[in-house]
């Protein structure tokens, strides 16, 4: 039966937005200005997309002036993988090498000829292989590479060796981007240390709001020639059109907020999500918790219940009140194989039943309380249809 109670565990998803962020996001659509217009009303608007763009740039050790603003990761992800990305006064790139467990914004959004594109794999605990980089990169033979890979994975949660990968990168002359999406706000993130060239973010993963994200490039030796969005001048020229300046301001005031929070949310999260993670264990001790070896993100546990298809558990907790994601929410609500796990050698059978379960900063002990009672229910009720139905 449904319960009116819910209990949101899906912030890998969306973030519920701050009602702080809601507040600055209010205000900001009173602004009345054109931000390109030299008037009063058009320079308040353009100085609340600066100071948004400065609190942007602090949460991920960026230069401000460096910051592009856009209207997502996805949008971020698909400027950024173009042949066109250069140092200034050399030529683009000829190869895509992009990270086999990578979100679709940049496996199937990239700009790049099927051809030119090498998947990097993946370990059974979905960590990045460096050694296969390494080694590809060494047959190079005057190839230009592009490489991007994800800072941590939205499925898994897993952490990948970014600033490994980058210093590899750079010793064969490439250049690298990392998608930051999942990362910033919940762990340290810093462009300087982990030495990439570019990095992608997007708001409504930190409690900003949807459709505003951004670019961040390491310095004013890079360019995007080939842009994706055509026009005026605004960002630089790399975005044409009116900005957003509601969103923008939003985005800025997520960014604040995560940047002060950022130790003391993590080590709550973690404590939250291992507590989620042990109730799941004894519940159904044969459950499988995916990269639960590696680093992961401290908010997100990704498990199968051997037996249990994620499409009808699915249902079955939210049915019990509890909003859970079979790992990406990009694919028009379907409950599909995940192909994060396919890249992983998981078992067809038992990626099938892949779920997630993601924490944020609404989340209290009292929701994992809930999770472990819906988990009980659902798990006993599935398990004793499966066993009538032999």
């Amino acid at each position: 039966m449904a319960t009116d109670q819910r209990t949101y565990l899906d912030y890998n998803a969306t973030s519920p937005l701050r009602p702080e962020v809601a507040d600055v996001v209010v205000r900001a659509l009173q602004l009345s200005g054109n931000p390109s217009s030299v008037h009063s009303e058009g320079r308040a608007a353009r100085a609340a997309i600066e100071a948004a763009r400065e609190k942007v740039a602090r949460l991920i050790g960026s230069k401000t002036k460096n910051v592009i603003l856009t209207s997502g990761g996805t949008e971020a992800s698909n400027l950024v993988l173009s042949p066109s990305f250069r140092r200034l006064g050399q030529p683009g790139a000829d190869r895509l090498l992009i990270g086999a467990t990578e979100h679709p914004c940049g496996l199937d959004g990239h700009r790049f000829p099927a051809d030119a594109v090498e998947r990097i794999p993946v370990g059974a605990d979905g960590v990045l292989d460096l050694a296969w980089l390494r080694t590809r990169l060494e047959q190079a033979e005057g190839q230009r590479f592009l490489v991007s890979v994800q800072l941590a994975n939205n499925e898994t949660g897993v952490l990948h060796p970014v600033a490994e990968a980058a210093r590899l990168v750079h010793e064969h002359g490439g250049l690298i981007h990392t998608d930051a999406v999942q990362a910033a706000g919940k762990v340290p993130v810093d462009m300087a240390e982990l030495g990439v060239d570019v990095l992608t973010i997007s708001a409504h993963k930190i409690g900003g709001p949807k459709g505003i994200g951004a670019v961040a490039l390491a310095s004013d030796q890079l360019e995007i020639p080939d842009r994706l969005i055509r026009g005026g001048g605004q960002e630089k020229g790399y975005r044409a059109g009116t900005e957003n300046v509601a969103a923008i301001a939003g985005f800025g005031a997520a960014a604040e907020i995560a940047l002060a929070n950022l130790a003391g949310e993590a080590a709550r999260l973690e404590a939250l999500r291992d507590e989620a993670q042990a109730h799941l264990r004894r519940i159904a001790p044969d459950a499988v918790i995916f990269s639960g070896e590696a680093e992961r993100l401290p908010n997100t546990l990704a498990f199968a219940i051997p037996g249990l298809k994620a499409e009808t558990a699915l249902i079955a907790f939210d049915l019990h009140g509890i909003a859970l994601s079979s790992g990406s929410a990009c694919s028009s609500g379907k409950v599909r194989r995940s192909h994060v796990l396919d890249a992983m050698g998981v078992e067809p059978a038992l990626a099938e039943g892949a779920m997630r379960l993601s924490l944020g900063w609404m989340t209290t002990k009292e929701d994992v309380i809930r999770f472990a009672e819906a988990c009980e229910r659902v798990v006993g009720t599935l398990y004793k249809r499966k066993a009538s139905a032999a």
